[in-house]
């Protein structure tokens, strides 16, 4: 090769390293993404929040917790997760490998037969000449990374391995909160049920309390007929309740990675959540929800493929090389056959029907659909945050309203029975009606609470809550 020829490839080499920068970008996040008024009629400056805060101690209930602790070290749905962890993993380990010539190892004997007509021999007369070709050789490979093509795929499989350790977090926040909200709306279903069979052993007396004000002439058999039917309504709830209760609990043990079976479980009312329900602000979704941060590993995914798709427009170094010993004669293998040869190639593309410009046009599209990906689940999870808020609040401006329901409605139950026992001022149709609306308005007062039991489990789970 001459030293023009050298001096050429060099202000090449030299030119492709100066111009590397202006090829592939850095990533940063955009600037157009929308973070503030995610949360609606909410503009908190504080940047406490209950997200920071381990599960262990925003759940008080030392059952329930010991279900999220089984269900963490179980359930399959999160084995699965932390498996595409190990997968992305090995791919992050093979990029950085790709930084590294390759090198292969070649030993053989070839073995060759060749038939011919000896020239100076009788007619017809063939002579077989076999010789044997011992070949013991490496060789390698190795492409520079002049305009940043490795290191593009290094950052995708980097962000790929973020993501999925990110898919997993928010298994683990969803796996939780699942559990949580199945466990109080177990413990509602009891509620509901012990009322329910509290109210029916009410009716069974009344029943026959009816039935003496009948031999005493004080109400008809209609009435009578009626408390029957009254007792009936509340014991048809019944059945509907256990299954319900035996449908959660099955629910549950799917979660925890186990066969159906029996739930241990404390009781509702003896259930605590916290008292400063802090939300922070909304960029901290960024950093705390699990699923909007594996958005942004996904968009930089798709932002680096990008970049690697850029590189294919430019020429490419690659440098091999092999050597070794090849011989006739194995007692003389290693002397006097040594071979090696060095061949340094620079491949620039001029046309391959298109690949490369289809190639960058799928790639910048598929940038442009990862972002709006991430703008939505950060949509997404300020509307998750807004409407778990304002259910806990509704459901706290329920409570006090409910509890004077529920007491007035046992005086009403009270009054008309004392009414129909020892006066004509009331019929049996006025104790009916105030035995049924009590009984409704006690299990709307448990699903009140479970409403807001609920709303703090996905209240903590929109903010973010639970992988820390």
């Amino acid at each position: 090769m001459t030293n023009s020829s050298n001096k050429y490839i060099l202000l090449v080499m030299t030119a492709a390293l100066l111009s590397a920068c202006s090829v592939t970008k850095k990533y940063e996040r955009p600037t157009t993404l929308k973070t503030d008024q995610l949360y609606r009629d909410q503009a908190s400056t504080d940047s406490t929040t209950i997200a920071d805060m381990p599960w262990q101690s925003v759940f008080k209930d030392e059952k329930l917790n010991a279900l999220i602790q089984k269900g963490l070290d179980n359930n399959l749905n999160l084995k699965n997760a932390i498996e595409n962890i190990v997968q992305a993993q090995a791919s992050l380990r093979q990029s950085k490998l790709a930084y590294y010539p390759t090198l292969q190892l070649d030993a053989n004997v070839t073995r060759n037969k060749q038939s011919q007509a000896g020239l100076n021999f009788p007619a017809g007369i063939n002579i077989n000449t076999l010789t044997t070709t011992y070949k013991l050789g490496l060789s390698t490979s190795w492409e520079a990374d002049i305009w940043g093509k490795l290191s593009s795929s290094k950052r995708a499989a980097l962000a790929t391995y973020l993501a999925s350790d990110a898919a997993k977090q928010a298994v683990q926040t969803q796996l939780i909160a699942d559990i949580a909200n199945n466990y109080f709306r177990l413990l509602a279903y009891d509620r509901q049920l012990a009322i329910t069979q509290e109210t029916l052993e009410s009716r069974i007396k009344n029943v026959e309390t009816i039935k003496d004000l009948k031999e005493g002439a004080i109400v008809t058999g209609a009435a009578v007929v009626q408390s029957e039917a009254n007792q009936h309504a509340a014991e048809v709830l019944i059945p509907d309740l256990k299954q319900s209760i035996r449908e959660t609990e099955n629910a549950i043990n799917i979660l925890l990675g186990q066969a159906p079976g029996p739930i241990d479980r404390g009781v509702l009312g003896t259930q605590i959540i916290p008292e400063n329900l802090a939300i922070g602000m909304p960029s901290q979704l960024l950093q705390n929800r699990p699923d909007v941060r594996q958005a942004e590993f996904n968009f930089r995914v798709a932002f680096e493929s990008t970049n690697l798709a850029k590189t294919y427009f430019y020429p490419s170094l690659t440098l091999t090389a092999s050597g070794g010993f090849s011989n006739l004669e194995l007692k003389d293998f290693f002397t006097n056959s040594i071979f090696y040869s060095i061949i340094g190639g620079l491949t620039q593309p001029l046309f391959n029907q298109g690949v490369n410009k289809m190639r960058l046009t799928t790639a910048q599209s598929q940038q442009l659909q990862a972002y709006n990906n991430f703008q939505q689940s950060l949509l997404t999870a300020g509307q998750e945050v807004s409407n778990a808020l304002y259910t806990y609040q509704m459901a706290v401006e329920k409570e006090d309203s409910r509890t004077k329901q529920i007491e007035a409605l046992i005086k009403a139950v009270d009054y008309t029975k004392q009414l129909l026992e020892y006066s004509s001022a009331t019929n049996y149709t006025d104790v009916l009606t105030s035995e049924q609306n009590l009984l409704a308005a006690q299990l709307s007062g448990v699903n009140d609470n479970l409403q807001k039991l609920q709303a703090v489990v996905d209240l903590y789970r929109a903010l973010g809550g639970g992988w820390k």
